[in-house]
């Protein structure tokens, strides 16, 4: 008697496009919304709590904080892309979320500034775990044609929860206080966060591979190769860092010393909480168009205008003294940094090869977000030194730099998809 025959299942198929991922692709834009709205619960109150319960004076300490979740989350970025790449992006997003999990009790119940400092290489450690391999799903999923309109989404959820959130804590603080209660919702944000990527969010390194497959010539770099053309050799990928660098630079000094502008001019914490949330507000929305329009325009005019944009919503802050400026500001900064923030993935996944492409994005992470840092740390000192309107001023000024320099040496990237991509016929499945 024969035995029935068997036969191998079929491979699920692997498609690359944002329609044809649609349930994973809007999973990963909530779970990036628990990610970001774990940064905007400090947005608002921090600078307030280093003041008011840790009688700290000078600047450059309380941008303490911001120094330390730049550094820490800066270099978990490079590390994620590896890491994503050996281990599966799902792994290092579960891994992000549990190393949150200590963040706001650590908050709720410090005794000394040590203890958020300590809460703070914790965030920045899964906020490069997290963030990173969230941005580097979605470009698996999206494929070639809408980068960026999926770095739209991706920086669209996030920014705008930061928003949600920096408002609502600002608003929880008012009413009931800095502490406890503002940060019992960052532990819910972890729960719901930890819980979708656990039981609902599937691997998406079989896309980057098979769309490296797609590519029309195999490129392989080591990690050196790959920290110095994107650092420094290649002239689009290097532009990009810097720029990337520049604009957390001004993120950094507007979450640190923003509030404490806002403070010296007699707002109250309710009001900081609204202009602290109208910067990443309209950050947030504004790449929901800005994704999308530099898929169409191409990526540098954007890169641009948007970096000056910046500069000049940074002007109107540092000089305007009164609410309705400053929220004019905050405005504007949050429309020039929508051009930027999306394009500038874009920009690096247009350029990199999918197969060292997530090692890239990790470089480039790695310099953007250092830029927290760098920002806080000359921020504090120019501030004690000179006072908070020069010290926002000469943050203005390198932004404006940081865009001329984009002008002059970067070239329009959007084209090295289609070049890259020639053999593809459209047709982005495989059985």
């Amino acid at each position: 008697m024969s035995l029935p025959r068997t036969t191998a299942p079929t491979p699920p198929k692997v498609r690359l496009g944002l329609r044809e991922n649609l349930a994973q692709f809007s999973l990963l834009v909530l779970v990036n919304a628990f990610v970001g709205a774990m940064v905007g619960m400090e947005r608002s109150i921090l600078p307030a709590l280093a003041e008011q319960e840790f009688a700290l004076a000078a600047r450059s300490a309380i941008l303490s904080f911001i120094v330390v979740f730049g550094i820490t989350k800066a270099l978990t970025n490079y590390f994620a892309g590896r890491l994503s790449d050996r281990w599966g992006r799902r792994s290092v997003l579960i891994g992000g979320w549990l190393v949150a999990a200590p963040v706001p009790f650590l908050l709720m119940w410090a005794p000394s500034w040590n203890w958020v400092l300590a809460a703070n290489a914790l965030l920045g450690i899964s906020q490069g775990l997290t963030w990173s391999t969230t941005v580097i799903m979605k470009i698996d999923l999206a494929g070639p044609k809408n980068r960026g309109l999926a770095m739209g989404f991706n920086e669209f959820a996030g920014y705008f929860a930061v928003a949600i959130s920096a408002l609502a804590t600002g608003w929880i603080a008012a009413e009931f206080g800095l502490r406890p209660y503002p940060f019992w919702l960052g532990a819910g944000f972890v729960v719901f966060g930890l819980a979708l990527s656990v039981f609902a969010v599937r691997e998406t390194r079989e896309h980057a591979n098979f769309e490296s497959k797609l590519a029309v010539s195999a490129e392989t770099l080591s990690p050196r190769d790959v920290i110095v053309r994107t650092s420094l050799t290649d002239p689009d990928l290097s532009s990009v860092s810097q720029a990337g660098m520049i604009n957390n630079l001004n993120d950094g000094m507007a979450w640190g010393l923003f509030p404490l502008l806002f403070a010296a001019a007699g707002l109250s914490l309710r009001d900081i909480g609204i202009l602290a949330a109208i910067y990443p507000g309209v950050w947030g929305i504004g790449q929901l168009f800005t994704g999308a329009w530099s898929d169409k325009v191409g990526r540098k005019r954007l890169i641009v205008a948007g970096m000056w944009l910046q500069a000049l919503g940074i002007g109107f802050v540092a000089f305007g003294g009164a609410f309705s400026w400053y929220a004019v500001g905050a405005a504007t900064m949050g429309a020039g940094t929508a051009m930027v923030y999306p394009t500038l993935l874009a920009a690096i996944a247009d350029v990199a090869h999918p197969s060292w492409r997530a090692q890239s994005v990790g470089v480039y992470r790695l310099w953007r977000d250092m830029g927290y840092a760098v920002g806080a740390l000359i921020a504090g000192l120019l501030a004690d030194r000179f006072g908070l309107t020069t010290s926002i001023g000469a943050v203005a000024a390198l932004t404006f730099l940081s865009g001329a320099i984009v002008a002059v040496r970067m070239r329009e990237t959007l084209s090295t998809v289609a070049q890259r991509h020639s053999r593809d016929g459209g047709h982005h499945s495989l059985g």
